[in-house]
């Protein structure tokens, strides 16, 4: 079937392409930011990041996962009155499947807000170099806000491509960090390396 621009059958299929599947592959990423342990949930569609969810890694306010957990599934439910729930699954070591309910009520509604917003980006396809710099760009109220924020940039710039054969991460703030002349920079904190 040829699409036309500019008709109502392109939209339709412009639409489609965006609808969520039910699963979606995931991986976790771990990550410290001052004395806090944060957890995204990056999902993925067709290899590339779809959507993130993140939030404070503990066993009161957030999710504490086995250390070993790194990759699983994103599944989004819908009741029957239509409310939806994200639900992370994964396979533990003895290969039995284990599901963390409610992702989207485990985090900071704050957080989840931004994230949403993000995800949006990430969905309509935004280059992920891209979707890097404007989070990282990001100026927003508190401090805790943009600890998330940092810990979000350093989720995401996992899946930059690397034209780099070294990568440097920078000392102070975990950054990767740029060649220059006869060293690297930190684009974050200003911190420099001289050759290594």
């Amino acid at each position: 079937m040829e699409k036309i621009a500019g008709t109502e059958q392109e939209e339709v299929l412009q639409v489609e392409g965006l609808k969520r599947p039910r699963e979606l592959e995931a991986d976790v990423v771990k990550f410290q930011n001052k004395k806090d342990k944060w957890v995204a949930f990056v999902g993925l569609k067709d290899g590339k990041p779809y959507e993130i969810f993140t939030g404070l890694a503990d066993d009161e306010d957030g999710i504490l996962l086995p250390k070993s957990v790194t990759h699983g599934k994103i599944i989004k439910n819908v009741d029957e009155n239509g409310n939806k729930r994200y639900d992370f699954q994964f396979t533990n070591k003895r290969g039995y499947k284990t599901t963390v309910e409610g992702l989207s009520y485990k985090f900071n509604p704050e957080y989840w807000n931004y994230a949403k917003l993000i995800s949006g980006v990430l969905r309509y396809g935004m280059p992920i170099d891209q979707v890097v710099k404007l989070v990282a760009g990001l100026d927003l109220d508190s401090e805790s806000i943009n600890t998330w924020k940092n810990g979000v940039v350093r989720a995401l710039k996992k899946y930059l491509p690397n034209e780099n054969p070294m990568s440097v991460v920078c000392p102070i703030c975990g950054n990767l960090m740029q060649e220059q002349d006869d060293g690297f920079v930190c684009t974050s904190c200003g911190n420099i390396i001289s050759e290594i």
